[in-house]
């Protein structure tokens, strides 16, 4: 994993807090939370406030993040809406917790000015030991203020405020006055900067969670449909079809029938030769692996004469992009490639729609041979995954997402996995122009006018005025 960290490809973008005064109000939020304290003078944060060096140095990984349910977070600085999230659970709680500093983003900056903000995901489900609880789990909420109660305060302060302008003898009642002043002490003028966060719920109908082996769950159809790699581990999961990943005509049934992929091949706006030719030398690099192949430095030249050298070792997957590869080239026929070939989810991609980060998570796990795609869409897999490869594949992925992925982040996905405007509809013709009138007609004097009004009805007498009619 050394590689990995010294490339940017793990823990990339997290916070460094080391100046003893965040060291301590970090101190103050993990105390408020947890009852614990670090020692360290020093450390990196992700979007949570998880510091993987206060994991290690407190033996507990999951220290915001008890039973991976609810997931608890320190923010010291606004800046942390770009770091990744660290241990994740559940894939849609890293867009909420940046959905939440953004639209916070200015009380949020005036309260880490003085103190941390800690706060807490929640859902009605507390523990997700039984699988039937992950069915419960359809909004989440978050609770957040300051480790000094600063948001709460100045709620109070606010109530306090209304009741001293809308009470009649409340000049004379001097205990309100009293709290009145002793809050703001605390909280400032709340009628000119008011300190309160948004009140925001997320309804989440489809997500991954990493729970039970890993499950995708989509509700967003008439019936749940849970996919897990682990079959055998949601046994007591009723009110949802449940497929192991080796139903791969139901997956692809599923996902087909509610509009969630489509084919590379017929996607607008991408290359999608180069993408699939992408696949292929991944594949390659794979078959190189296991043939104890030294990969250092292979360039896209390399890896194709590894092809030609190898090609009885190619497995179905390469065989089947490449005919594809072929029909988008128009140098072949369209080939027959069902979801019982290996290389059927290597050649979809999500649909436009809002769910399109998790389908494209699915097919990462579904296609793990394309590494780039598992890199972006998976990276909890991708870990995992890596730590078994050989070191020559290590090298090469790492060499290859630094120079191919890193260099551009929003291009790379973009190319991969976006999705053209749709298009416009004509617009229609502009109306044709009024037919030209004579300059009398249209500026009078009074004729345009007396002509129109006695057309409408409406010639009548009219008072005269002090210079006549």
């Amino acid at each position: 994993m050394k590689r990995l960290i010294e490339k940017g490809l793990m823990f990339g973008n997290l916070i460094h807090v080391a100046s003893p005064a965040l060291v301590e109000r970090y101190n103050r939020a993990l105390v408020h939370l947890t009852g614990k304290r670090t020692e360290l003078t020093d450390f990196h944060i992700d979007i949570s406030g998880y510091s993987p060096e206060i994991g290690d140095e407190l033996g507990d990984m999951l220290y915001l993040n008890q039973g991976g349910c609810n997931r608890q977070f320190i923010l010291l600085t606004t800046a942390q809406k770009t770091a990744p999230l660290l241990n994740a659970k559940f894939s849609m709680s890293r867009s909420i917790l940046r959905q939440f500093i953004e639209e916070n983003e200015a009380q949020l900056f005036a309260l880490t000015a003085r103190d941390a903000v800690a706060g807490e995901l929640l859902n009605s489900v507390y523990s997700v030991a039984d699988p039937a609880r992950l069915l419960d789990i359809r909004k989440i909420r978050i609770e957040a203020d300051t480790t000094a109660g600063t948001v709460r305060d100045a709620e109070k302060l606010g109530q306090m405020v209304d009741r001293f302008m809308e009470e009649d003898d409340a000049w004379f009642d001097d205990v309100l006055i009293a709290d009145m002043i002793g809050l703001a002490k605390k909280t400032g003028d709340v009628t000119r900067n008011p300190v309160r966060l948004k009140q925001m719920e997320f309804v989440q109908n489809n997500y991954w969670t990493a729970h039970f082996g890993g499950v995708y769950l989509f509700r967003g159809g008439p019936d749940a449909v849970a996919i897990a790699r682990d079959k055998a581990a949601l046994a007591g999961l009723a009110g949802a079809h449940v497929f192991g990943f080796d139903a791969r005509n139901q997956i692809a049934r599923f996902l087909e029938q509610n509009k969630l992929v489509e084919p590379i091949v017929k996607a607008r706006g991408i290359d999608a030769g180069a993408i699939l030719r992408q696949k292929m030398d991944f594949i390659v690099v794979d078959v190189a692996q296991d043939r104890g192949i030294d990969l250092t430095g292979a360039t896209r030249r390399d890896i194709r004469a590894l092809a030609r050298a190898h090609a009885d070792a190619l497995p179905p997957e390469f065989h089947g992009l490449q005919a594809l590869v072929r029909w988008a080239e128009d140098e072949g026929p369209w080939p027959r490639i069902d979801s019982d070939h290996p290389a059927y989810f290597y050649s979809l991609r999500a649909a436009d729609h809002p769910d399109a980060d998790l389908v494209n998570m699915l097919l990462a796990e579904l296609a793990p041979k394309d590494v780039r795609q598992l890199f972006i869409c998976h990276k909890e897999l991708f870990y995992s995954l890596y730590a078994g490869w050989s070191d020559t594949k290590k090298s090469y992925v790492a060499d290859f997402l630094e120079r191919e992925y890193l260099a551009d982040k929003v291009g790379a996905r973009a190319a991969l996995f976006g999705h053209d405007a749709p298009l416009a509809e004509p617009a229609p013709p502009p109306p044709p122009p009024a037919p030209k009138r004579d300059l009398l007609d249209r500026v009078g004097p009074w004729g345009s006018v007396r002509r129109e009004r006695a057309a409408q009805g409406h010639d009548r007498p009219r008072p005269k005025g002090p210079w006549g009619g």
